[in-house]
């Protein structure tokens, strides 16, 4: 195998940048700080890195076919409301979970069908319920927190913690990292996905149902925004209407940043988790390193950038 015939072979892997840009981060923030590398902070990392991968996962799967879903961080605050409202009323912790978890699938549902049956962008669909749901949000609560007011011993595996800095929110994104990349690389769903994202003309000629796909991963995307939404709540045990505010754009640029394309038909699961995890390095060796916090979002801005130059010159490079 010649030199760029090897090299055309490592742009063809989807998470090729993305691992790139974790090394990187790695070495640099590791020289910044000798605290980075340690156990700890790498367990404290990922648990950030769970709860916005979790969601990344979901908007993946709907980048990739074609859509997008900015209702997200809206979600990810509904799920926990709905949850610690119920526990509050005396409700069974259980209960109370499949019911936030189905009301959430219901938006999803919602933003599909107003989506594909009006034809306007899901850009707009769910900018609008993105709103609606926080509006709601701040009217319930009047802009106050919701304090869990009892002890929910099935919190613990949510988001408690399982040994020093690893929580239980970790293993549940290791989980559905896993089992979403099965689904997306190894099934029939997932080629369907892959193909409706790239060409629903010839998608729909080959008797795939477009928008039965699209359907199904709106339902993905919310009902894994207030998974993650639950996972936080474990953690603190309150739940502030403002929760989950521009979580929406830090997934999609974790998707960016793991070699999906936004305009649709190519990406990755894994891809995108790997990128949940270099923005939560980012975010955790710039607080290590004594950086003010004001310029993650700046730093993101760039590598977000940076990284959708970079994906859209392989794309071109390995399309010859």
């Amino acid at each position: 195998m010649t030199k760029q015939k090897m090299v055309l072979e490592y742009l063809r892997i989807k998470e090729f940048g993305a691992i790139i840009g974790v090394a990187v981060f790695l070495i640099l923030f590791s020289l910044l700080s000798n605290r980075f590398l340690t156990a700890e902070n790498l367990f404290n990392t990922l648990t950030m890195a769970a709860e916005l991968g979790i969601i990344s996962i979901g908007v993946t799967m709907l980048i990739i076919s074609g859509e997008f879903d900015l209702s997200v961080g809206s979600v990810f605050a509904v799920a926990p409301m709905i949850f610690a409202t119920m526990i509050n009323a005396d409700f069974n912790p259980y209960f109370s979970l499949l019911v936030a978890l189905l009301v959430c699938a219901g938006i999803g549902v919602v933003n599909g069908i107003v989506t594909l049956k009006t034809g306007i962008p899901s850009f707009i669909t769910t900018l609008g319920m993105m709103m609606f749901w926080r509006g709601i949000l701040l009217a319930v609560t009047g802009g106050f927190p919701i304090i869990l007011s009892r002890r929910v011993d099935m919190l613990q595996y949510l988001g408690g913690r399982v040994v020093g800095g690893l929580r239980h929110s970790a293993i549940w994104f290791l989980i559905l990292a896993f089992v979403f990349w099965i689904v997306l690389e190894k099934t029939k769903f997932g080629n369907w996905v892959f193909a409706t994202g790239g060409n629903p003309g010839a998608a729909k000629a080959l008797g795939i149902s477009t928008d039965r796909v699209k359907l199904t991963n709106f339902i993905f995307s919310s009902v894994l925004a207030g998974f993650a939404g639950l996972t936080t709540f474990a953690r603190f045990k309150l739940v502030d209407p403002t929760f989950g505010q521009e979580l929406e754009l830090e997934a999609i640029a974790s998707a960016v940043m793991g070699g999906t394309l936004l305009t649709g038909g190519y990406g990755s699961v894994v891809g995108a988790c790997i990128g949940a995890f270099m923005i939560s390095m980012v975010r955790n060796g710039l607080v290590l390193a004594g950086a003010p916090a004001y310029w993650y979002r700046a730093f993101i801005g760039v590598i977000l950038i940076v990284a959708a130059v970079i994906n859209a010159r392989i794309r071109k490079k390995v399309a010859g």
